[in-house]
């Protein structure tokens, strides 16, 4: 009986299978060896698809000569970077004493095509290949899955899809990238002013996510504010708050007057509705009490995982795959590249298995060991969270129930491990319960809605948990716009007492006004979902139907898509807020794509393509149709592209990006007005207008209009100033302290007849701000350029009043804070205000008198709220964790009361924490490696600190293992390296350090630095201090690893296969 060799995707893999199998493997170079079998690995991609020129070499130069280029057989290569692993792989999988081939490289789409080219281009003939499937890197499911492993041929439609899916990226890439930067390159890099050539990158999926960011932007940019007006009334003596709706049977059913159901577009209309109201018989229409359920959501697939982890942590999709996949190597949770987002029958029977271990889990124990007790997994076979029919390669993520690796775990990967336990263990437990009320009350033909919705029995809720602040539950709570807190407990209380024909007291009718909202940017998360769910987007009924359950790229590659976007400059990514924008380059592409290849930007098109890619890897669809759909699509594109010229088109469309480094794009376009000065025709410019009698050696009219307090003026609205010596009032001028502002600007001249611009404000609608008015005169509050001021203030009249509110202490008030001081005297804390000396701090502002009894505006210190530390709590009483002047301490702090809460948080052996590293701290009993640390003796450490079961802080100093030995040669003098604590080291005296930017460097880093000096691929998931997740390629110089940030990798040369070409 001959050998068995069990290939992985790469060496950590390699490394779990070979400690499931529990045999006697000695480490060789490049695989692991026993008597009977082998372990070995790939290194991500060996293999991959050759560039055209490898074809021919005629295809090496860009021109539309070569186009379209459809190869009838595809070439392809090693990559050169990994050679020497793909002959090792090569020789393995080809030795005679090798009978069986075990493919562990990872259960999908992506995996399966790592091993099919692999073992393409090392013609493996004559093995018996056997497929292992498997869902999570625990011991148990890798001997389940090479127990249960299958023929490859089982996996043959995966197969050709994943090819597939390769080919259509590469040529659509290849066509459309190349046909579109020889007919529009030149003209978009000089409209985006870049530096050098840069091709247009065009990708299947890529193309579309751009489209999708482009076009939420123009709605944003083009949506107009418009103002409604909603009724409300008010009744009983505990304020009921009921809001009208012209539900059938009113007077103003369907009316042209109304804003939706609930609203009038002119406050006249809700003003006559009150005065029809007023003084009539209200009566109580219906009662109705009752217990509405909600149940746990469904469990996380990737793309949900995604956008999750964007709203709570404010991280990218590609940073939570990275802690995804960290987690499932870890044998934590399960595999993360999933679309699923349920159980599957078989693993619902075995599911106690996983509750079980999360027993010695502690910030989950207790509900574990209440599912395990009372047997709630017992029917989760039978629910909704279970369902063979919404699975195609893997079920949901899920704890695996082991949780030996978690100490080991950044505080990022703890708190995303733990929001999968949570929701995991969610579904086990009961719907949460809430008590609710609907009243109806009736005037005449009217009728006033008014809702109570309040938490009875928390369910699932005690473990997933509830939002922090009072008003995040209640919007958590509410399902419909009756459900008004505010009536919560006033209703609910009141329920019992009331029945239908009741007189209902009305206390008063209100108007409240309204504003529409513009749609809200795409989050990186939001994206995601929005990819995962592209089908949704498709408007006729039909065709969205017959494509349902199909997105846009796969849960694998979504990720990298829109990282890559904004790598290449397309998509701006707000590192705080997550929120995705488009950049002008970005725009000005989707403007060549959308006069040129439309259907790139439409969802319905990629969507389409990939149910296509489904249906190949289901046994539904013929690959040779799918194939020749393909290719027509893209010959008859790129022909199209060919014998059009568009670039007058495209020119007008992109004009308008063009920014102040436009290469001619913007420059010399007459626009229809003339000088002031001397009559001659104003054109564009780089920099914005100028009189075209200029000549650029200095000498003509000079007369010129640039960007205004940060805005720059269109064509339009430097014709009506030249034209009618002012324009109308112009939104997003930007002031010295960087406020926005309004204005109308005027042209007129000095006294030599020089033209000068000037603002005017006396045409702004004047903002005032609703419910208070001026101390001084009883006057109106305004908002104004510089701050808030009396709406009496007449700058010709010295009596007039003077009451203003500016920057105070380097801090603009906002319109809440001013309200609350004009109403209440005093301010909450605000916090940020700056001293003369530079110092930040906080206080209060509250109105007093100086001594001349006149108001003015003081600091209150006295009543500032100590900073609160969200999501922690003291561990010795509970209370509240805040700011104090030496650190931190508990809020139940009392130096008058002797048996006050004394917890606290100072300076460390001359280290002041950070927040982070308190709340790390409080939360996990300990931190991570925290640096500069000063002993007694002056001497600098780092350790890190934990949290003792008495609430004192001591450091974690770990028990130091004994060095391993490594296949590392020392550099210096060619020993085998010892791997220590935190350093690989030699006995000569040479040692490099074992982790960088919180990445362990694995032995094959290593060995390829010290013999390349750099290493060809980028390492991914470096941490900065500032706590930016990097990827970049590392260099050995001077015996010492640093980051090579110019250095260009290897792999980045392959994006041309899928839409993002390089420079030429």
């Amino acid at each position: 009986m001959g050998k068995s060799v069990y290939i992985a995707e790469k060496p950590s893999v390699a490394q779990e299978f070979a400690k499931a199998l529990h045999l006697n493997l000695k480490r060789k170079d490049g695989y692991l060896e026993s008597a009977d079998s082998v372990v070995t690995w790939c290194v991500g991609h060996l293999v991959t698809m050759s560039y055209p020129e490898k074809y021919d070499i005629k295809y090496k130069r860009w021109s539309l000569d070569t186009l379209p280029f459809l190869p009838r057989e595809f070439k392809y290569e090693v990559i050169p970077g990994v050679q020497k692993q793909f002959e090792i792989v090569k020789g393995l999988l080809n030795r005679e004493d090798v009978d069986t081939i075990y493919v562990c490289t990872d259960s999908g789409r992506e995996g399966e095509y790592i091993y099919r080219l692999v073992a393409q281009m090392a013609g493996v003939h004559g093995k018996k290949e056997k497929r292992v499937w498997i869902d999570s890197q625990t011991e148990e499911e890798i001997m389940r899955g090479i127990r249960e492993a299958k023929d490859l041929s089982a996996y043959d439609n995966l197969s050709a899809s994943a090819y597939l899916r390769a080919k259509e990226d590469y040529l659509m890439g290849i066509n459309f990238s190349r046909v579109m930067s020889v007919k529009y390159g030149n003209l978009l890099n000089d409209a985006a002013g870049t530096k050098s050539y840069t091709a247009i990158a065009v990708g299947r999926v890529m193309t579309c996510v751009l489209g999708m960011v482009v076009i939420r932007e123009r709605e944003i940019r083009n949506f107009v504010e418009t103002p409604f007006y909603r009724v409300v009334g008010n009744f009983f003596d505990a304020e009921i708050e009921g809001e009208w709706k012209a539900v059938e049977g009113s007077s103003y059913y369907a009316s042209p007057l109304l804003y939706k159901e609930n609203g009038f577009k002119e406050k006249v209309h809700a003003e006559k509705l009150i005065k029809d109201l007023t003084n009539k018989t209200a009566i109580v229409k219906t009662v109705d009490k009752g217990i509405s359920k909600k149940r746990a959501p469904l469990l996380f697939n990737l793309a949900e995982l995604q956008a999750e982890c964007s709203k709570r942590f404010k991280i990218s999709p590609d940073e939570t795959l990275q802690v995804a996949q960290d987690l499932y190597e870890r044998k934590l949770t399960t595999y993360p590249r999933t679309d699923a987002r349920v159980l599957s029958s078989a693993v619902a029977k075995e599911i106690s298995k996983n509750i079980r271990g999360l027993r010695s889990f502690d910030p989950v124990a207790p509900f574990a060991q209440n599912i395990m007790e009372h047997g709630l997994y017992k029917n989760i076979g039978k629910s909704s969270y279970t369902d063979d029919s919404k699975i195609t390669d893997h079920y949901a993520i899920v704890p695996t129930g082991q949780v030996n690796e978690y100490k080991s775990l950044t505080e990022l990967q703890k708190r995303v491990y733990e929001l999968i336990v949570r929701r995991f263990l969610s579904i086990f437990y009961p719907p949460a319960q809430y008590q609710t009320v609907k009243l109806t009350i009736g005037i005449e033909k009217e009728s006033f809605f008014a809702g109570a919705k309040v938490l009875k029995v928390p369910g699932y809720l005690e473990i997933a948990g509830r939002p922090d602040t009072k008003e995040k539950r209640e919007k958590e709570d509410g399902d419909g716009e009756e459900n008004n807190p505010k009536n919560s407990a006033a209703l609910l209380k009141l329920a019992d007492s009331l029945k239908e024909g009741d007189t209902a007291e009305v206390k008063e009718f209100l108007v409240k006004e309204g504003k529409t909202s513009p749609p809200k940017r795409y989050t990186s998360g939001s994206m995601v979902l929005a990819m995962e769910n592209a089908g949704q987007l498709i408007e006729e009924e039909e065709l969205r139907e017959q494509i349902k359950g199909s997105g846009i790229g796969t849960s694998a590659t979504r990720a990298e898509i829109i990282k890559k976007l904004v790598r290449i400059g397309y998509l701006a990514l707000n590192k705080k807020t997550q929120v995705l924008t488009p950049e002008a380059l970005g725009e000005m592409v989707y403007e060549v794509v959308n006069m040129t290849v439309p259907a790139l930007l439409n969802p319905k098109m990629t969507a389409s393509w990939e149910k296509g890619l489904d249906g190949i890897t289901q046994g539904t669809v013929p690959m040779e149709d799918y194939r020749e759909k393909l290719e027509e699509f893209i010959r008859k594109e790129t022909v199209s592209m060919i014998n059009e010229n568009l670039t007058s088109q495209i020119a007008g469309q992109i004009r308008p990006l063009a920014g102040s480094n436009a290469k001619d794009m913007k420059a010399k376009v007459k626009i229809g007005a003339t000088c002031p000065v001397c009559g001659g025709e104003i054109e564009t410019t780089p920099f914005g207008y100028g009189c075209s009698n200029y000549n650029k050696d200095g000498s003509g009219c000079r007369f010129a209009i640039g960007s205004i307090a940060g805005r720059e003026l269109n064509d339009e609205e430097v014709k009506q100033l030249l034209s009618e010596g002012r324009t109308g009032v112009l939104k997003g001028f930007t002031s010295k302290n960087k406020k926005k502002f309004s204005a109308c600007l005027v042209m007129s001249k000095d006294e030599e007849g020089k033209p000068n611009i000037t603002f005017d404000f006396s045409q702004n609608e004047p903002e005032t701000i609703e419910g208070v008015s001026c101390p001084l005169c009883g006057g109106a509050i305004e908002i104004k350029p510089f701050g808030y001021g009396c709406a009496n203030y007449k700058a010709e009249d010295e009596a007039g009043c003077r009451f203003a509110i500016g920057k105070i202490a380097g801090k603009d008030l906002n319109t809440a804070q001013v309200k609350e001081l004009l109403t209440n005297g005093r301010t909450g804390t605000i916090r940020g205000f700056t001293s003369k000396n530079k110092k930040k701090f906080d206080a209060c502002l509250m109105l007093g008198e100086d001594e001349n009894g006149k108001k003015v505006l003081k600091f209150d210190f006295e009543h500032v709220e100590a900073k609160k530390v969200k999501d922690v709590k003291c561990p010795l009483c509970q209370g509240d964790i805040v700011q104090t002047p030496f650190g931190y301490g508990c809020a139940n702090y009392d130096r008058n009361k002797e048996d006050s809460c004394r917890f606290s948080i100072g300076k460390i052996a001359g280290v002041k924490l950070k927040e982070t590293q308190v709340k790390a701290l409080l939360l996990t009993g300990k931190t991570e490696i925290i640096t500069g640390f000063k002993s007694k003796n002056g001497k600098k450490f780092d350790a890190p600190l934990k949290l003792t079961e008495d609430g004192r802080i001591e450091f974690d100093f770990p028990e130091r293992p004994k060095p391993e030995e490594t296949k590392v040669k020392c550099p210096k003098c060619g020993a085998l390296l010892k791997k220590s604590q935190w350093y690989y080291e030699c006995d000569c005296g040479f040692r490099v350090n074992r982790y960088v930017a919180k990445v362990e460097l694995a032995e094959e880093v290593l060995e390829e630095l010290f013999t390349k000096g750099y290493t060809a691929k980028k390492i991914t998931g470096f941490t900065s201090k500032a706590g930016n997740v990097f990827d970049t390629c590392l260099k050995f110089e001077e015996d010492e690893i640093r980051f090579d940030f110019d250095r260009k990798p290897e792999e980045e040369r392959e994006e041309e296969k899928d839409g993002t070409v390089q420079n030429q």
